[in-house]
């Protein structure tokens, strides 16, 4: 096994070398295409624009209106004439500026020493004006690029000679000036995407940086990359090493180069060697593969049995006893069938366990069921209150019989239906024989209403849901006020809800009250079925998600809603 692994490691080790290797020379050349595509485009399209811009020069000292306004300039006008004519250059050096946005400043000299400017009103030294004079007069016309080396800027100069017609004399009108933004230019020409190196533009002739203004190598290092005859290369400057790659311009005596820090690189080399490492732990998992089989026969039993006791762990307990039983034999003696056997014998004990506690839960639930109904079932004697009603209809009492039938109804349905749910249609008419009573006790101050759309009759609800809710309306509404008090009922659907409300008209609780009240930190004056057993009841039938919600404030009633599942007649709550 260690002779097999041996083998296999140092295999993966010759193979990661040769792979390695070969990575590292595709790495460089995609560098080398990728400096080379980036400086390739981006000349071109920096040199674009500056043809664009030298036509912009000619186009300006051709234009007819300067033309014209210059040679007036010759002939000594007055002093406003010439201011005149002044204004007039300015307006068309304005038009022209302002539609190109890499036009920092024009300037025009005149032939008499006025200075016209338009864009920036940077102003231009008087030596920078003597030294530009001579430069463009030696280009007869043409258009000549001038580094500005104190401002790092880029000057296209040129000769204005006057213009008659289709012909060009050699009479001079003046000079013109264009500061042009090479910044922007170059921003704007640069593939973005190459985040970690930085494009220079620097000038073959005066060996400095044109582009940006804080490049990243030195002016003697600018110096050294333009006499290296080297397309690209790794060198080591005082900010540290990069990967060089620089070109030469065909219409600038620029050179353009793309400096790259040389740490950027190794964010793929590191990739390269990470997939090295995954290669070569899969050997190894192979080598370990290998030896895994050759053990397997050995630690099998263990393995399912872990496998086993892992399922416990997570709740699944199904078969496991049966399963459990074809581990090992019986009759085995080792560790591991001993091991297996107490894992039996702790199934089935687990087993037994769980089975008396959910007996032991379910005569639990019934048995607070029963308790919570008992206290809702008062016991009265039926003969009683039939022989009061016999004597109330003898002597004609009218109202004494009907609130002893109520009463008796009443009292039928609390002692005699033993099932938990009952439907709306019964839960009414209980409400009904109760209001019945209480409106012979209050007469007009008692305003009952009831609100139930058609189809409900049959929905199932807890047994006494209603009838306590509105006995705790009229005790803590009704009786404290001799005002009438409006009771309502109303009963809503809510695709698989059934919401009972109850609301008066009463003096209503504040927030602290509530919130004390159903927590059981107040004892009310009840004796009866309070609000606590109603939620109580509903969420030992339903779950912890059902119950009752109050809403009420000071002077404005109270309103309680039961919210339950909706449940139709024919269902049978589980």
């Amino acid at each position: 096994m260690i002779m097999l692994i041996s083998f296999l490691l140092l295999l993966s080790f010759l193979f990661s070398l040769t792979v390695l290797q070969y990575v590292y020379r595709i790495y460089d050349q995609q560098i080398y295409e990728k400096a080379s595509e980036v400086l390739g485009m981006s000349s071109i399209s920096i040199e674009n624009e500056l043809k664009e811009l030298e036509q912009l020069s000619f186009t300006v000292v051709s234009d007819e209106q300067i033309q014209q306004s210059l040679r007036q300039l010759l002939d000594d006008p007055t002093p406003y004439e010439r201011m005149v004519l002044h204004n007039k250059i300015i307006n068309r050096l304005v038009a022209f500026a302002g539609a190109e946005k890499y036009v920092y400043t024009m300037m025009l000299m005149d032939a008499r020493d006025g200075v016209m400017t338009a864009g920036n009103r940077e102003s231009f030294s008087q030596s920078l004006q003597d030294q530009l004079k001579p430069l463009a007069a030696g280009a007869k016309g043409s258009n000549v690029w001038h580094i500005q080396g104190s401002k790092n800027s880029l000057l296209a100069v040129r000769q204005i000679k006057s213009y008659r017609g289709s012909t060009f004399t050699l009479d001079n009108l003046g000079t013109l000036v264009i500061r042009i933004r090479i910044d922007r230019i170059i921003a704007d020409s640069t593939d973005h995407s190459a985040k970690d190196g930085q494009l220079i533009v620097a000038d073959a002739s005066s060996r400095q940086a044109v582009y940006p203004e804080e490049a990243i190598l030195e002016p003697d290092e600018l110096s050294q990359i333009i006499d290296l005859p080297d397309a690209y290369h790794t060198e080591s400057y005082g900010k540290g090493t990069y990967f060089i790659a620089k070109t030469n311009s065909s219409y600038m005596n620029w050179t353009y180069i793309n400096a790259t820090p040389f740490s950027g690189m190794f964010r793929q080399i590191t990739l390269v060697k990470r997939l090295v490492v995954i290669i070569f732990a899969c050997i190894l998992l192979l080598g370990l593969l290998l030896g895994y089989r050759l053990a397997r026969s050995v630690v099998r039993p263990i393995t399912k049995l872990t496998g086993k006791m892992r399922r416990i762990e997570s709740g699944d307990l199904d078969n496991l006893e049966e399963q459990s039983l074809g581990i090992v034999s019986q009759t085995a003696e080792d560790e591991v069938s001993q091991l297996n056997r107490t894992f039996k014998m702790m199934i089935r004990r687990i087993r037994e366990l769980i089975e008396e506690n959910y007996a032991k839960q379910l005569v639990i639930r019934d048995t607070e069921l029963k308790a919570l109904q008992a206290q809702i079932n008062p016991h009265f004697l039926y003969n009683t209150l039939e022989s009061i009603n016999w004597l109330a209809k003898l002597n004609k009492q009218s109202k004494i019989s009907e609130m002893v039938e109520a009463l008796g109804y009443l009292l039928r349905s609390s002692i005699g239906i033993k099932v938990p749910l009952i439907t709306l249609e019964k839960e009414l008419s209980i409400v009904q024989s109760y209001v019945t009573i209480q409106k012979t006790r209050f007469e007009e101050r008692l305003d009952f209403h009831l609100e139930v759309p058609g189809g409900l009759e049959g929905t199932l609800i807890p047994k006494l849901t209603l009838q306590p809710l509105i006995e705790n309306a009229i005790r803590y509404a009704l009786e404290p006020n001799i005002e009438p008090c409006r009771i309502s009922v109303s009963v809503r659907q809510r695709e698989q809800m059934l919401e009972l409300t109850v609301s008066d008209t009463g003096p209503g609780m504040t927030v602290e009250f509530i919130r004390d009240l159903q927590q059981g930190r107040i004892q009310t004056r009840g004796q009866g079925i309070g609000l606590a057993n109603i939620t109580e009841r509903v969420q030992l039938l339903f779950g912890q998600e059902w119950g009752t919600v109050i809403e009420s404030k000071p002077g404005s009633g109270t309103t309680i809603h039961v919210r339950i599942p909706y449940l139709k007649g024919e269902e049978r709550h589980v």
